[in-house]
C-alpha cells in the first residue's frame, strides 16, 4: 500500500488498526484474539487488535531461542482532534451543529474553514447485552466545517485571538428541515450511512476529521502535506518494516498503542500492562518461561517511534542553535538529557551503525534549553520494561495542526532503518 493511500484511510485510530490489520494479513500474518490462548509457531507472523484502536504483531524466528534478544518498536495510532460528545445534537436558529471536545494537544486555529467529515467505531444491540456488534464508520466526504468569525466582527483576530472549544470549535452540519425537530439527528446520520435501524444504535465514538486528501507538494513534490502526520507515518513505517523484516533468531514485535496524545493511561495505553502481558503469553506459548522473558528483555531494543520536530524556515530562534533536524536530511535521533525522550548512549551508537549498514541518513536532535517540549512513549514504556531504548522519528512541522508536513525521503530513512532493526544481524 502507497503512504498517501495509507494516510487517506487511516482517519481514527480504529482505521488504523483495521488497514494495519489487513496489511498484516496479505503479508501472511495470522491473528490471534487477546480473549484466547497463544499458540505460536516459529517461522509465523502474529497480529493482535487490542480493543478496537491498539495492535500488537511480532514474527517468531525459525530458529527462535527464547533467550535471543528481544526487538520491539512502537508508535500510536490517535492524533490531537475534535471528539464528539455523547448527546451530540446541538440547534442554533435554524443551524445544526455538533457538540464536541477537544482531544489532546491541538492547534485549534487550524481547524476552522476546512472541510470536515465524521469517522469512528459505532455500537449496535447485538443477542445479548455482552455480545454488541461494533461497526467501524467512515463518511469519506466533506460533511462539516468550523467557520471562522468575520475580520469586521474580530478586528483582534491577526494579534492572537483565544479560542473557546464550546463555543468557538463547534461544527456546522446543516440547516434544520421544516418540521426537524432537532433530536436524534446524528443517530439518524449514522443509521442512515450504516443502513441499521436508529433504535438498533447503542452508543458510538466518533472523531471529527480533515476530510482533505495527503498529498505532495513542493518545487520536486519533496513534501508529504497532511493530517495525522503525527504518528501514522511511525504506524506505516513499523508495519511496513515488520513485513520486510528478513531474519530467523528472536522474536520482532510492534506494537502500536492508542491514547498517546492523553498521557497513554489506559488498558490500550503504553502506560499500562499490555505489553508485558502479551510478551508473557508470547514467550509461554513458545514454551519460555518468565526468567527468559527477562533475559531476552535484557539483551534487546526499544525502538520508540514518533514525530521529531523539525527545523522551522521562518522561526529558527526556537531551536537549539546546532542540535536540530532539517527535513530531508534523515530521520531524527532524539536526545533529552532529562529523559523526557528515552535514549542511553549505547543504544545511541547502535542506532548510527545500523543506519550506516542500511545506508540512510539520520540526524541527532535536542531541544532548545529554555524549552521543555513534549514527551513520547518511550520513557514510558521505559519504566515497564528493562530495555535499551532509544526515541527516534520523522521530522515535522506544523506538529499538531489539523494538517501537518514532512519529507518524503524522510520516511524512506526511517523505513529502511526499521527494516534493517527487524532483518537478521
Amino acid at each position: 500500500m502507497e503512504l498517501s493511500e495509507y494516510l487517506n484511510h487511516a482517519v481514527t485510530p480504529y482505521h488504523a488498526v483495521e488497514l494495519g490489520a489487513s496489511i498484516l494479513q496479505n503479508a501472511g500474518f495470522r491473528e490471534q484474539k487477546l480473549e484466547e490462548t497463544f499458540t505460536p509457531e516459529r517461522g509465523r507472523g502474529y497480529f493482535v487488535r487490542v480493543y478496537g484502536t491498539g495492535l500488537v504483531a511480532y514474527t517468531v524466528g525459525e530458529a527462535f531461542c527464547p533467550e535471543d534478544a528481544l526487538h520491539l518498536a512502537v508508535a500510536h495510532t490517535d492524533a490531537p482532534c475534535l471528539r464528539v460528545k455523547p448527546v451530540a445534537e446541538l440547534i442554533s436558529g435554524e443551524y445544526k451543529r455538533l457538540d464536541i471536545e477537544v482531544y489532546g494537544g491541538a492547534i485549534l486555529n487550524t481547524w476552522f474553514d476546512r472541510p470536515l467529515s465524521l469517522a469512528g467505531r459505532v455500537v449496535l444491540r447485538g443477542d445479548d447485552a455482552y455480545t454488541p456488534r461494533l461497526r467501524t464508520v467512515d463518511f469519506h466526504r466533506p460533511l462539516l466545517t468550523v467557520p471562522n468569525l468575520a475580520i469586521h466582527m474580530n478586528r483582534e483576530v491577526n494579534k492572537g485571538v483565544e479560542y473557546k472549544p464550546q463555543r468557538d470549535l463547534l461544527p456546522l452540519l446543516g440547516m434544520r428541515k421544516e418540521g426537524e425537530s432537532g433530536e436524534a439527528y446524528v443517530r439518524n446520520l449514522l443509521a442512515k450511512e450504516l443502513q441499521v435501524e436508529k433504535e438498533e444504535i447503542l452508543d458510538y465514538d466518533l472523531t471529527v476529521y480533515c476530510a482533505e486528501p495527503a498529498c505532495f507538494l513542493g518545487e520536486e513534490e519533496e513534501f508529504i502535506s497532511a493530517p495525522r502526520l503525527d504518528n501514522q507515518l511511525s504506524c506505516y513505517a513499523l508495519l511496513q518494516a515488520l513485513c520486510n523484516g528478513a531474519h530467523t533468531k528472536g522474536l520482532h514485535m510492534i506494537v502500536l498503542y492508542d491514547h498517546e496524545e492523553i498521557g497513554s493511561r489506559s488498558k490500550q495505553g503504553a502506560d499500562s500492562a499490555l505489553t508485558e502481558a502479551v510478551l508473557e503469553r508470547i514467550y509461554t506459548g513458545l514454551g519460555a518461561g518468565r526468567q527468559e522473558l527477562q533475559t531476552a528483555l535484557s539483551k534487546g531494543i526499544l525502538m520508540s517511534v514518533d514525530g521529531a520536530h523539525a527545523l522551522h524556515p521562518n522561526r529558527q530562534d526556537v531551536y537549539d542553535p546546532v542540535n536540530r533536524a532539517t527535513i530531508n536530511k534523515g530521520f531524527a535521533l532524539k536526545i533529552n538529557s532529562s529523559q523526557r525522550y528515552a535514549f542511553d548512549t549505547e543504544t545511541v551508537a547502535i542506532a548510527q551503525v545500523l543506519c550506516e549498514e542500511a545506508g540512510v541518513l539520520y540526524q541527532k536532535v535536542a531541544n532548545h534549553a529554555d524549552m521543555a517540549g513534549g514527551s513520547t512513549l518511550g520513557p514510558i514504556l521505559s519504566s515497564w520494561l528493562p530495555m535499551r531504548a532509544i526515541d527516534i522519528g520523522v521530522p515535522l512541522l506544523a506538529m499538531h495542526s489539523a494538517r501537518e508536513l514532512a519529507g518524503r525521503k524522510d520516511v524512506e530513512y526511517l523505513t529502511g532503518f526499521l527494516t534493517k532493526f527487524f532483518s537478521e544481524r
